[in-house]
């Protein structure tokens, strides 16, 4: 404990702010997250708790949602967090197409959900948010976007990034095997072995991850689609598969 964390204003003699750090913290003991930028679409892959057989199964992916029709985020850390950020720039980029009968760039919806974030460490009796985003989206301006926000108010673009637990691991896998070429099929093959590797798991099924992709449409420019339990399952049998014939070698 240090004198200089019980609030959020309070900078420590090195100019820290610690309760900053902390949410930090918590982010990087949450479930892993990756995002990897396609040449065709923008691939998320996550990692699912392991949680009670006695629970009804969630109806919707609780590590990944819709924004708008043509955004989308996957989230590590805390889940009550993450709700209230997702319906508050939900609503804005509703606001948004409203007003200007078109959908909200990207980038403008990262900077407004960073500056309620960023708002949150500058008052007393508030905490940051103890969650982090991977937007993920597509517009007339720049095409598929990929980038990282974090509860100090700042976002940073990437090609391919990973985030919760193991992320420094999955990222160093990253920068070995990510091309700029790849596509989307590739994409997931390399978001799997990814996520393969941060969890330290041999064993890897569609009960321990989940991927969705964005990919472009006709009409709203792009779109989020899950993928299924048996989808997720063949992509981890073909980089079994891979693998083995790699280690034969």
């Amino acid at each position: 404990m240090s004198r200089y964390d019980g609030r959020t204003t309070t900078f420590s003699p090195e100019g820290r702010l610690h309760q900053v750090e902390y949410a930090m913290q918590a982010i990087n003991q949450a479930g892993a997250c990756v995002g990897i930028l396609c040449k065709d679409g923008i691939v998320f892959g996550c990692e699912k708790k392991a949680v009670s057989k006695l629970l009804v199964k969630p109806k919707n992916s609780e590590k990944m949602y819709k924004v708008d029709d043509h955004v989308a985020v996957a989230v590590a850390g805390l889940a009550s967090d993450a709700n209230i950020l997702i319906q508050y720039i939900r609503e804005y980029g509703q606001q948004h197409r409203y007003t200007y009968q078109e959908p909200i760039p990207v980038e403008q919806l990262v900077i407004r959900l960073c500056d309620v974030t960023q708002q949150y460490t500058m008052y007393g009796g508030q905490r940051p948010f103890g969650v982090s985003f991977l937007f993920g989206g597509w517009d007339t301006s720049y095409g598929f976007q990929l980038y990282h926000s974090m509860p100090n108010g700042n976002y940073v673009g990437w090609s391919a990034i990973a985030i919760g637990n193991n992320n420094q691991m999955a990222q160093d896998l990253l920068k070995k095997e990510y091309k700029e070429d790849l596509d989307i099929q590739d994409g997931l093959k390399l978001c799997a072995k990814v996520l393969s590797q941060a969890l330290d798991s041999q064993n890897a099924t569609a009960e321990k991850m989940e991927f969705s992709v964005i990919r472009r449409n006709s009409t709203d420019g792009a779109s989020m689609a899950p993928l299924t339990a048996s989808e997720t399952d063949a992509i981890l049998e073909v980089l079994k598969a891979e693998s083995a014939s790699k280690a034969d070698e």
